[in-house]
């Protein structure tokens, strides 16, 4: 009889095709772009084209759209660390789990410029 895997995640996940920006540490701080595949208050998973080792800290930079935050779009950083790496023979692209540690919330550029533009 064979067991099945324990789930470990404790946050409900959302399927959610956003736009992301990926700075890994140590890569000279070059932006890697990615598109997110699902997402919780504490992790996020999403596809790049080159493999990341397990404990490999990461930001991420992602804006959550009007039709998901029911107003204004909001960009969002977060700093994660990489706890599983995904890759198959069938797919190039390899999949990464990554845990959220720290974010914050960043101003938007429309935002930006009405403050700039009360001066």
């Amino acid at each position: 009889m064979q067991h099945a895997a324990q789930e470990r995640r404790t946050m409900r996940r959302f399927d959610m095709r956003l736009p992301a920006s990926v700075r890994v540490a140590g890569n000279g701080f070059r932006d890697l772009l990615t598109e997110t595949h699902n997402v919780s208050a504490r992790g996020v998973f999403f596809y790049l084209d080159r493999p990341l080792a397990e404990g490999s800290r990461i930001e991420v930079t992602m804006t959550f759209p009007p039709h998901v935050t029911l107003t204004e779009p909001v960009r969002v950083r977060f700093t994660a660390r990489v706890v599983r790496v995904e890759s198959s023979p069938s797919v190039s692209s390899i999949g990464v789990a990554a845990m959220i540690e720290e974010y914050e919330f960043l101003r938007s550029n429309a935002a930006a410029e009405f403050s700039s533009g009360m001066r």
